[in-house]
């Protein structure tokens, strides 16, 4: 086979030189100019945003029982627990009142197959800036009649200020920040 000589590749010249230059330049203006042109904002300027956003698990829906000998003994020997306790948990409900009224009202149900998982809140409520009275109420039990955690805040938001609402259980429950 015979063997084929090496190619020496052709020195640009400057009118490559020149076009590369150009192209190079056109691309980096485009993005110069998307870049700030349209202009984006999130909010106006004479709102404020409030974010509600926690994961949590919810109180077991019921209580767990003593199972009888009888019971007992219908079971397979290494399922023999002395007592049965529900895997689904409770869904989560929040509610969220701004200056007296509800502004938000959101059940979340427990996540996996068989509803024993985390129960996931992400709300964004655009609001006017200002002073003003918020109320949170969760509910993580459904066999409780009252909400189980609650915060009342007097808040004032500045033009684009983002509160959030959290919820940390080493901190006593609902929080602002």
């Amino acid at each position: 086979m015979p063997e084929t000589p090496a190619r020496i590749p052709a020195s640009l010249g400057p009118g490559a030189w020149l076009g590369q230059v150009l192209l190079f330049g056109l691309f980096a203006l485009a993005i110069g100019v998307f870049s700030q042109w349209p202009p984006y904002r999130h909010l106006q300027a004479d709102q404020a945003l409030i974010k509600l956003s926690f994961t949590r698990v919810g109180k077991p829906v019921g209580d767990c029982r003593t199972l009888s000998a009888d019971e007992l003994a219908r079971l397979p020997p290494n399922m023999r627990a002395p007592t049965s306790c529900p895997r689904e948990r409770s869904p989560v409900t929040v509610q969220v009142d701004l200056d007296g009224r509800t502004v938000l009202q959101r059940v979340a149900p427990p996540t996996g197959i068989a509803k024993d998982g985390a129960a996931a809140v992400y709300e964004r409520l655009v609001v006017p800036a200002g002073e003003h009275q918020i109320a949170v109420r969760l509910s993580d039990d459904v066999r409780a009649r009252d909400a189980a955690y609650r915060h009342e805040a007097r808040v004032t938001l500045v033009p684009g200020q983002v509160l959030v609402i959290d919820f940390d259980a080493a901190k006593g429950g609902i929080t602002l920040q």
